[in-house]
């Protein structure tokens, strides 16, 4: 408060499709530090929870799309798979109508400057956060003179299309995955094949689960396997299940499945998966065909044996017959003029390798991008248990203390 204050801080914490209202509350704590001299801010971008939020499927309809095969292997589960997809964006446009055109991370960044503006700061403080990175590039880009100290943490690769983000997520998970298994001690190549050779039971039967009239499908198995991979804390859980699916036993995969699908226990599901939807396929342009994926699937595999078939299929699928038109093949994130922008990405990030951090640096710009690694595992780095990580950002956001381009935390 008073002469201490600096301003606001916003943040975006990812998704696309997060809330960030109902986000906030629960991040207090890690940045409790930044709270001495900023108000931290937070909002639902448009098509998101409170911004009208955008619902494309009753919860019983995602229910039953969850028996379709997100790795279809015959003509009949091609059908399906395509079916599915194209009727979710049915859905979106009878939830979203109009708005469905005005949700892209540009329309979302210009937003940001009236928040800027309506908050009374000359510049524009900003925390973002796995796609909030992307968010946090694009204002860069469109208001590089309002740009005030901006951390992007967990970093999307600005320089990577549709097809070129799954092939990233597939090396990143299975890097993650590589890590997890070598840490209880088996060889990953062969804990690779043994998670494969699983989610190929499953293709052809599903596990039982101990939840009334639901199976453990592959697509369910691997959305299971993928959650726990965001952080280390998690890899136990993962131990769990696998080892319970093994056995016979679904239960402990389908409900990491529903910690990521934000599936309760009463069967309602959370939309953030649905804006995801809107909101990306609004910027992408790129529209892979069948024919193009299938032609992509044997490099996906050799990239990940275990997510690069479900990872590949995804491009064709996600936004299949979309009623509304991408905006552009990448975003633009160049930023000449800018203040320094930290850049922090960890080794280990499954959902945004560390790859990502490097090239957004070098799209933002000279003197704009400023790299700070830490070789740690886990979707995000500060607030993850390197002092510092943690430091070096409160040094710059408290102090204005540029750290080193090219520091390295382990």
């Amino acid at each position: 408060s008073g002469d201490d204050r600096i301003s606001s801080l916003l943040f975006n914490f990812g998704g696309p499709g997060g809330s960030g209202v109902s986000m906030m509350p629960s991040y207090a704590d890690t940045v409790s530090s930044l709270h001495e001299r900023y108000d931290l801010v937070s909002w639902d971008p448009r098509g998101v929870a409170a911004s009208e939020g955008v619902r494309c499927r009753t919860d019983e309809a995602m229910e039953a799309a969850e028996s379709v095969d997100s790795t279809p292997d015959t003509p009949a589960e091609e059908q399906a798979y395509l079916e599915d997809a194209a009727d979710f964006g049915e859905g979106c446009e009878k939830s979203a109508g109009k708005l469905m055109a005005h949700v892209s991370t540009t329309d979302t960044a210009r937003d940001m400057d009236l928040m800027r503006h309506v908050l009374g700061d000359a510049k524009m403080h900003y925390f973002g956060i796995s796609y909030g990175t992307e968010l946090g590039g694009v204002y860069a880009h469109l208001f590089p003179k309002h740009v005030g100290r901006v951390i992007l943490d967990a970093v999307v690769d600005p320089s990577a299309d549709t097809m070129g983000h799954a092939e990233n997520q597939a090396r990143g998970f299975q890097r993650a995955l590589d890590d997890y298994l070598e840490s209880t001690g088996q060889d990953p190549a062969q804990g690779s094949r043994k998670i494969a050779d699983l989610l190929e039971r499953l293709d052809a039967e599903p596990l039982p689960t101990s939840s009334p009239g639901r199976k453990l499908t592959q697509t369910l198995a691997l959305t299971g396997i993928v959650l726990p991979l965001y952080s280390e804390s998690g890899w136990p859980a993962l131990t769990s299940a696998l080892e319970a699916a093994e056995e016979g036993d679904g239960s402990e995969l389908l409900a990491l499945a529903d910690g990521y699908n934000e599936r309760d226990p009463s069967g309602r599901y959370g939309t953030t998966t649905h804006s995801q939807r809107v909101i990306s396929c609004l910027d992408d342009k790129q529209r892979p065909t069948v024919e193009e994926t299938k032609k992509l699937l044997p490099r996906f595999e050799k990239v990940s044996p275990v997510f690069g078939a479900f990872l590949g299929w995804d491009t064709a699928g996600w936004c299949h017959d979309w009623p509304v038109a991408g905006q552009h093949e990448t975003p633009e994130v160049s930023a000449p003029g800018a203040a320094p922008v930290l850049v922090v990405g960890n080794t280990g990030d499954p959902a945004t390798p560390y790859e990502g951090a490097r090239r957004m640096a070098d799209e933002l710009g000279k003197d704009v991008g400023v790299v700070l690694t830490w070789k740690g595992e886990g979707h995000g780095a500060y607030g993850s248990g390197s002092d510092c990580v943690d430091s070096a950002v409160d040094a710059y956001l408290l102090k204005g203390t540029v750290p080193k381009d090219g520091k390295v935390c382990s």
